[in-house]
């Protein structure tokens, strides 16, 4: 594919455009970027220069044009069961801890709310629903909030309807998952109902106020923090905090931390 080269003032231009929209902070460096991902959409726009592109977006009073931007500059790396600790951990530790004292403080169906605050396609949240599913906590017996949430309609798009191919597939399932929780065709796979009904995908902008999405006793917020300012993590964290539950956990990326940010 030809990728379009874009000029210094043309990045400046792309930099502040992008972070109004989605709050996404491109450092200087990060030229490449937009040639890789957006050079195809200039050509399917027909737009010679990257200025020319910006002035279609710009005028496109559907959006629709600045929501592939927004797609392709937050297309995220992904694959089921990524950096195997976080869901032994889950398995081993935080799940059993926390239906523990959901079962023993209520006298109600012990309930279990978890939020992937950057799903991408989904496979974050599916890992966990599939986890459940092996460690026997069913919505039959508990009631189950999963909610995956992503800036990209595209993404969100492909995590609902639960679809892969089979390269996807292929990254972090072994044999007996992909059996037991996928049906195949052809070179395609989609997640079995069973799974997938227990999963619930929303559009979210995490630069956005956290509105009608409840309290939560666990959050991952793993590998995005990298798109965002110093500044504008501090905000984001202080807002996931607001609702997780008191003892609620929030788990990260291995390299990413809380104070330092540095290591982001």
């Amino acid at each position: 594919m030809t990728q379009i080269k874009v000029t210094s003032d043309e990045f400046h231009i792309f930099k502040k455009y992008i972070y109004e929209s989605s709050g996404i902070a491109l450092e200087s460096g990060k030229e490449y970027l937009l040639e890789t991902r957006l050079s195809s959409l200039l050509l399917k726009h027909e737009c010679a220069t990257f200025k020319d592109f910006y002035l279609k977006s710009k005028s496109d009073i559907t959006k629709k044009i600045e929501e592939e931007i927004i797609d392709a500059i937050s297309t995220n790396e992904t694959y089921f069961f990524r950096d195997r600790t976080p869901f032994e951990l889950l398995q081993h530790k935080i799940l059993p801890d926390l239906i523990d004292k959901r079962s023993n403080n209520s006298t109600l169906e012990p309930s279990l709310t978890l939020w992937s605050a950057a799903s991408s396609t989904g496979q974050e949240i599916y890992s966990i629903a599939m986890t459940l599913d092996e460690m026997g906590i069913t919505t039959s017996e508990y009631n189950i909030k999963l909610l995956g949430t992503d800036i990209s309609d595209s993404a969100i798009a492909q995590a609902s309807y639960g679809r892969y191919n089979k390269f996807e597939v292929s990254r972090g399932l072994d044999l007996h998952r992909l059996n037991k929780y996928f049906d195949g065709n052809g070179d395609r796979w989609r997640i079995k109902d069973q799974i997938r009904i227990m999963v619930q995908f929303k559009k979210m902008n995490l630069m956005k106020p956290f509105t009608d999405i409840g309290k939560f006793d666990i959050i991952l917020c793993r590998n995005v923090m990298i798109y965002f300012t110093s500044e504008d993590r501090r905000k984001i964290y202080t807002n996931i905090a607001k609702v997780l539950k008191p003892d609620g956990y929030l788990l990260i990326g291995s390299t990413e931390s809380l104070t330092n940010d540095k290591g982001i």
